[in-house]
């Protein structure tokens, strides 16, 4: 068994595959850096059809594909296909499914119409991802979560796979970003949310906007640790989730930095 520590980045967006904030370019430059300096490294994002998959190079894994992912009593086939980041030994797993993400936009139509099935979407990518961990047989010591789509899984890590022993040990950090839409993931966002009787209904209370800062601010009220992303995050959650007991906090260091502080935390996290 490898010695490494090993991180698990979970993001909604990573360079070069998907870039609809500054941050995915962060992400790429983490993973590249955490790979170079030793760790175990393995991204996981959603295949949204924008992504072009002939240009980088995707292609299923059959062995991990198979895996029906079931959301409010409906199972949904899960497609995982697999690309090397380029420029670096490490690789991308993207999480397909011919329904909810076979189409040319990534959250709203040609028309600017926000989809409504994003709350499904949404929590389809979460559970997913995690069922792919667990199919990896990979134990992660860090979960690094990025993306309003990520919110759930530090909750679904801390509820529902508690006692899976993939998880058993794994910390999660939320990366807190500012907003990014102004539309709501539906009322029927909690029910689908609510994938186990391990889960503490008052605990998806934290979601019950159903919108961007619900997402946001629930992901990083059930992670280990917070990353502040941006010099634009409401200074309300800044004060909040400074002073939130047990939660350890690394503050937004510019965008110009070699993110070194970045690997400190982790280390930190998973000492």
């Amino acid at each position: 068994m490898s010695s490494k520590k090993r991180i698990l980045f979970i993001a909604t967006e990573m360079s070069p595959y998907l870039e609809l904030t500054e941050y995915a370019e962060i992400i790429n430059k983490l993973a590249i850096k955490s790979n170079e300096s030793g760790l175990e490294v393995r991204c996981i994002m959603p295949r949204f059809g924008v992504i072009n998959e002939r240009r980088h190079r995707l292609h299923e894994v059959v062995r991990l594909s198979g895996i029906n992912v079931s959301v409010d009593n409906d199972d949904y086939p899960l497609q995982i296909k697999v690309a090397s980041l380029p420029n670096a030994r490490l690789q991308v797993y993207f999480l397909d499914n011919e329904e909810l993400f076979k189409r040319k936009f990534v959250f709203s139509d040609e028309n600017e119409n926000w989809y409504d099935d994003n709350g499904l979407r949404t929590v389809f990518f979460a559970k997913g991802a995690l069922e792919t961990v667990k199919k990896f047989g990979w134990p992660p010591d860090i979960i690094h979560c990025s993306g309003w789509m990520t919110g759930l899984i530090p909750l679904y890590i801390k509820s529902a796979y508690k006692k899976d022993p993939v998880f058993a040990h794994s910390k999660v950090l939320y990366s807190l970003e500012p907003n990014t839409f102004k539309e709501k993931l539906g009322k029927g966002f909690l029910e689908l949310a609510n994938i186990s009787p391990n889960i503490n209904p008052k605990d998806l209370e934290q979601f019950k906007a159903t919108d961007n800062t619900a997402m946001n601010k629930g992901g990083a009220s059930f992670a280990d640790g917070i990353i502040f992303t941006s010099d634009k995050l409401d200074k309300k959650w800044i004060a909040e989730f400074s002073k939130a007991k047990g939660k350890k906090i690394l503050p937004f260091k510019g965008w110009d930095t070699d993110l070194s502080e970045y690997l400190e935390f982790y280390h930190e996290i998973a000492p």
